[in-house]
């Protein structure tokens, strides 16, 4: 099958204390726009639901959404438990999260960097152009490959199966204060200070 044009898998869902599932349905909608097989969950995932759904189907990434302002506690439960998994191609898949991350509002600009330092490859804040997830998504297609559609010889398993640890530190080290002055200096393009390169 190396000739074979094979879409990258996206794994979507909510934490699991978030109901709504509009946004579930817009982000589906929206990705598979863009090229990508979409295996959408569902809303009110529990946690092992959503580690065992990346076994079983090994999704190029994971997309969390949230709309209920658990975001941030529910993600950093789940992104922990997630890396954690024994299976290096689990713990290892790009993840990434956004919506209503708190309820506090303007004071929950320090959220995003917190969900990376716990884990999250890219966090995406409330309000967040919707175009970002897909030029996110794209940053973290592996080397060799042209996008959504790259051939399946040219897919590597890198991003994948390279442990937390393995990740570069940079992001998830910076400052706090850094990654909130990013975050709110730059809405266009609020993820570059706060991705970590797989």
């Amino acid at each position: 099958m190396s000739g074979t044009l094979q879409k990258q898998r996206v794994v979507l869902s909510t934490v699991s204390s978030d109901s709504h599932t509009w946004n579930l349905v817009f982000l589906q909608l929206l990705l598979e726009e863009q090229g990508y097989e979409v295996v959408n969950l569902g809303a009110c995932v529990p946690d092992g639901v959503l580690i065992e759904a990346v076994r079983l189907h090994r999704p190029d990434s994971v997309v969390i959404s949230s709309v209920n302002g658990h975001g941030h506690i529910d993600g950093a439960r789940l992104i922990a438990a997630l890396r954690a998994d024994a299976d290096p191609r689990v713990a290892g898949v790009p993840v990434m999260i956004g919506g209503k991350l708190g309820i506090r509002g303007a004071d929950d600009a320090d959220l995003a960097g917190e969900l990376v330092a716990a884990g999250f490859d890219a966090v995406f804040s409330e309000g967040a152009d919707p175009g970002e997830l897909g030029r996110t998504l794209a940053r973290f297609t592996p080397a060799g490959a042209l996008g959504p559609a790259a051939p399946a010889a040219a897919r590597t398993a890198s991003a994948r199966t390279a442990p937390a640890t393995a990740r570069s530190a940079t992001a998830r080290t910076a400052s706090a204060s850094a990654r909130t002055a990013a975050t709110r200096t730059a809405p266009a393009d609020p993820f570059t200070a706060e991705e970590v390169a797989a």
